[in-house]
């Protein structure tokens, strides 16, 4: 429709709350003993079934069978847990994380978006990272697959950065924002870029670019940006929809229904510029 403006594309993340429940936690430690506590109350039902008249104890003939059932489970929650390589992962929701966000750590998905300069939506992503530095190249790649256009330049927070993100955008052609945690302390203002310049990072030359643009005033008009585009859609998602906790479960009907969440608010702002 000609209204998405790749000049500048913001990305951004947010930890969502998943359906599941932190008390439903299955570690190894707890399986072993839930195997072993099951074992003993079989044993002690169906001693008590023998010892009653067998015509009066079929409720207890159904407690066994429940007994007997929930323990034939507990070698497949073993192996899930072993397969996802985790200490602790949740019965209600296997797929979920425990991710660090602002009110504390929480089971749930990172949603990750990609904003145009026009405030659009052009790509978003459900994923169980708990940093976002793996998520700037494939949300840009989303971009351009959606787009059918390149963009000219891409801003990210600190958690975006690494010297790989930095050189996939320079294989891109892409105009890259996105600082070092010591130079983001610097544009915020609260001290100089340093530390880090004296470590192996700052011999590599995409890093010292990237230093140089974002010092620049028209780098950090650029940069200051960012926030503007791409934090106000999270803002509404999150405030004005509700998209504090998904309803579904499982990482593939998580990315369903965010992608329902972020239809819903390109649609709506496709109708008020409309209007």
């Amino acid at each position: 429709m000609g209204l998405v403006r790749l000049g500048h594309v913001a990305l951004d993340s947010t930890r969502v709350r998943g359906a599941a429940s932190r008390d439903r936690m299955d570690t190894e430690t707890r399986l072993r003993r839930e195997r072993a506590r099951l074992r003993r109350q079989i044993r002690r039902w169906q001693k008590a079934c023998n010892a009653d008249d067998p015509d009066e104890n079929a409720g207890m003939q159904v407690k066994v069978k429940d007994l007997e059932r929930r323990l034939e489970q507990i070698p497949r929650r073993l192996e899930r847990l072993r397969k996802s390589g985790l200490r602790q992962i949740s019965r209600t929701d296997p797929e979920s994380r425990f991710l660090r966000s602002r009110e504390g750590w929480q089971m749930g998905y990172s949603a990750e978006i990609a904003v145009s300069e026009d405030h659009l939506i052009v790509a978003h992503r459900v994923t169980q990272n708990a940093s976002d530095n793996a998520s700037l190249l494939p949300l840009v790649d989303e971009t351009v697959r959606q787009c059918r256009g390149m963009p000219q330049r891409v801003s990210a927070d600190t958690g975006f950065f690494s010297l790989a993100n930095l050189h996939g955008l320079r294989q891109r052609q892409i105009q890259g924002y996105v600082p070092d945690t010591n130079l983001s302390y610097q544009l915020k203002g609260q001290g100089k870029a340093g530390g880090i310049g004296r470590g192996r990072h700052l011999r590599d030359p995409e890093h010292r670019r990237m230093r140089r643009r974002l010092r620049s005033p028209a780098g950090r008009k650029i940069y200051r940006q960012r926030k503007a585009i791409v934090e106000p859609v999270f803002g509404v998602l999150k405030q004005q929809r509700g998209l504090r906790q998904f309803r579904l479960r499982g990482l593939e009907r998580v990315g369903i229904e965010f992608t329902l969440a972020a239809t819903g608010y390109t649609l709506s702002r496709l109708f008020h510029r409309a209007n």
